[in-house]
């Protein structure tokens, strides 16, 4: 029986009346194993390819909706994804006429008033408003989700390896203890293409057994372009030089741009806009991530998708990045180099999303480095390679997230039974009974628990930081201060050092200058920007994985000419590879370049960002004065000649007890853990476990310094 055959009759009819020539090729192959089986499925396939389709027609055909309570729940990482998604799957289920119902902060409380009087049909959700119904409506959870019989999981390479997903992981633990049977899970992803990451996949789901791995490996055509321009990646303005290619390049294309910061992005936009207003081209020129207003985002998505005769460019960040509908696009341009190749897969398929039709990607660089990251990026995206996912087994901070969220949601309960909810959650599975109970034994002397007789309850400063809205969410949030003109909401920013008075911003495709600042109602009032002065912005570094360093390495001790880099482009890399020719490299694997002047050595380590951040920290505990520059994985070191350095570095005591060393370093600064939301409330020696796991790489640092070895040059200067 062939794949549409096995579909209802319901479904069916969809299909006809769309007028689809036939199903998509992950369809095909989703269908009869849904259908068939109860397994956890993970449907793995570009962009636009129908993996929503693939997961909820064969779901639609099998449950029975006419059982009481919610059927299906889709969780999702977006609101905007779930806003998306709410169209294409309620389309779907009228056929059914199943109820679809969208349950997050922003969605119409009238829908959720009517499920709550009679739960069923479908609910799309974010794990944020997962949370929240446990910590304030626990029987809520009971009244909607004892019936389910499946979970689809949107973007799921989106919480891998992440405190979000743990979180997630946890709350499907919950979910399953309240359910009356056992739900089946599918996950949907365009990045995973890493055998290993199949490995955590299936961890991710609970039961590797169970758990199926779908994937479409149909080629995609992609059309890549190298620019070079040289300026500089962290500081405006762009060359113009650039801005101008830019535009001759996209002005008759539907285009998203995507640069690497929220600063960039409005630069991009107003520029264009510029640029076009000057030559009488178009202006659709839209700015578009979590600054911006709600609203205004809408209308950007909703003209994109509905602009079929009229061209656009978004300047966008990753908020464009996930599966958010926003119709056919002509190009993708990426300004300097992503930080991971997941990232450079989700944006090179919001492209070419037209059956037959090839991705079309521009790469523009505005330094030697970020060409050279840009290029050893796509040079491993076409070897298929993705960057490997860290799971910490011991997530000691989610565990005092879920300790309180359990406390809230009960209202108190037994240490005994508080125990069995955490041992008997599978992600706490690695941590000691003994050590969930040191941790709760802390809490109650930071007054966020407090025990009365036999009970748990939350105690003051607990009640203050569960009934947070800010409580439900695994990452820190930013403070926003809301930014109006004349009355008119235009987005919101974050606080930071740039945000003072007469000081220019670009927000929402335009420039404002600040006129008034009220931080006590986190308000900013702006007028359009008159004076002619630039705005300036500030990007956070991201981390770059091992593989991403070693193949730029690779790159500059080969002779591979490149034919999609520009003679800009070439002439960079020349210049590159002339200045490390100096040194004699036979493996990119081990061998490291070490520049010797006077009284300096230049070591290029070219490894990842946690395992630089790891040796300078163990070489600044040896008292050994080094500068990192992250950038060109680059430690600057005095006083030292290669020999003494080479000596130091072999020494290293891989068995030496780091841990005393982090609580000391946690005693002299504690903001050192503000990396994670939830770990400054743990004792000092789960924050200095946490710190070895998440921020550091010991293990990998004692490993590269193991097989390190030096190429050398010197540079004598003379007086």
């Amino acid at each position: 029986m062939t794949a549409f055959n096995l579909l209802s009759e319901p479904i069916r009819k969809y299909i006809r009346d769309k007028k689809w020539e036939s199903l998509r090729k992950i369809q095909e192959a989703s269908i009869p194993k849904i259908i068939t089986t109860d397994n956890n499925y993970v449907l793995i396939s570009r962009t636009a390819s129908g993996k929503t389709e693939a997961a909820f027609l064969p779901i639609l055909s099998k449950v029975n909706f006419k059982e009481p309570g919610v059927k299906v729940l889709y969780i999702s990482p977006l609101i905007a994804l779930i806003n998306d998604q709410f169209i294409r799957v309620e389309s779907l289920c009228e056929y059914l006429d199943v109820p679809v119902t969208k349950w997050h902060g922003e969605a119409a409380r009238g829908a959720k008033d009517r499920l709550l009087k009679s739960p069923a049909g479908i609910v799309l959700i974010t794990p944020e408003s997962l949370e929240a119904m446990f910590v304030n409506k626990p029987y809520n959870i009971q009244h909607l989700f004892s019936m389910l019989d499946y979970i689809v999981i949107d973007e799921i390479h989106s919480f891998l390896g992440s405190d979000r997903g743990t979180h997630l992981q946890s709350l499907l633990n919950r979910l399953q203890k309240v359910n009356v049977k056992k739900f089946s899970v599918v996950g949907l992803s365009a990045t995973v293409s890493d055998a290993n990451q199949y490995i955590e996949l299936k961890n991710f789901l609970g039961d590797p057994k169970d758990t199926t791995i779908i994937r479409d490996n149909t080629p995609k055509p992609i059309n890549a372009v190298f620019r070079y321009f040289e300026g500089s990646v962290n500081a405006l303005p762009l060359p113009l030089p650039l801005l101008k290619d830019l535009y001759v390049r996209t002005r008759e294309s539907k285009v998203l741009i995507f640069p690497n910061a929220r600063g960039r992005v409005e630069e991009v936009a107003v520029k264009l806009k510029q640029i076009s207003e000057r030559v009488g081209g178009h202006k659709n020129y839209f700015s578009h991530h979590s600054s911006v207003d709600k609203e205004v985002r809408e209308y950007v998505e909703f003209f994109a998708k509905n602009s079929t005769l009229q061209n656009f460019c978004i300047s966008c960040t990753s908020t464009l990045e996930l599966g958010i509908d926003i119709g056919n696009v002509d190009e993708v341009v990426q300004i300097d180099a992503t930080h991971s190749i997941a990232s450079l897969i989700q944006r090179v398929g919001r492209s070419g999303r037209r059956e037959g039709k090839a991705s079309n990607l521009f790469l523009y660089a505005t330094d030697k480095w970020s060409l050279l990251q840009s290029l050893a990026c796509w040079l491993l995206y076409q070897e298929q390679y993705i960057e490997p996912i860290a799971i910490n087994e011991k997530p000691y901070d989610v565990l005092v997230h879920q300790i309180l969220s359990i406390v809230k949601g009960t209202s108190g309960i037994s240490s005994s039974r508080l125990l069995e909810e955490i041992t008997g959650n599978s992600v706490f599975s690695k941590i000691k009974k003994e050590e969930t109970e040191e941790i709760i034994i802390h809490l109650i002397t930071l007054d966020f628990l407090e025990k009365l007789g036999n009970e748990l309850i939350l105690g003051m400063e607990g009640e203050d930081v569960v009934n947070n809205r800010d409580f439900y969410s695994l990452f820190e949030t930013q403070i926003f201060f809301k930014v109006s003109s004349n009355g008119v909401k235009i987005g919101e920013l974050p606080l930071s050092p740039q945000i003072r008075e007469s000081e220019n911003i670009y927000l929402s495709a335009k420039i404002w200058s600040i006129i008034d600042i009220d931080f006590k109602t986190k308000k900013i009032e702006v007028m359009p920007a008159k004076d002619g002065n630039k705005p300036t912005f500030f990007g956070d570094p991201a981390d770059i994985a091992y593989r991403i360093r070693e193949k730029m390495l690779e790159i500059l001790i080969s002779k591979e000419e490149y034919d999609f880099l520009d003679e800009m482009g070439r002439e960079a890399i020349d210049d590159l590879r002339k200045e490390f020719s100096l040194f004699t490299i036979n493996d990119f694997k081990t061998e490291r370049p070490l520049l010797t002047s006077n009284e300096l050595l230049s070591f290029y380590s070219f490894t990842s960002s946690k395992i630089n951040r790891t040796l300078h920290f163990i070489l600044n505990t040896l008292k050994v004065k080094n500068i990192l520059h992250n950038e060109e994985s680059l430690f600057e070191i005095e006083d030292y000649s290669s020999s003494e350095l080479q000596i130091i570095l072999k020494g290293i005591d891989r068995n030496q007890n780091m841990d005393q060393i982090l609580i000391e370093l946690l005693e002299k600064k504690p903001e050192v853990i503000d990396f994670s939301k939830w770990g400054k409330y743990l004792p000092i020696q789960y924050q200095a476990s946490l710190l070895k796991e998440k921020y550091f790489d010991f293990e990998g640092c004692y490993t590269y310094l193991e097989h390190l070895k030096f190429a050398e040059n010197k540079l004598e200067f003379s007086n």
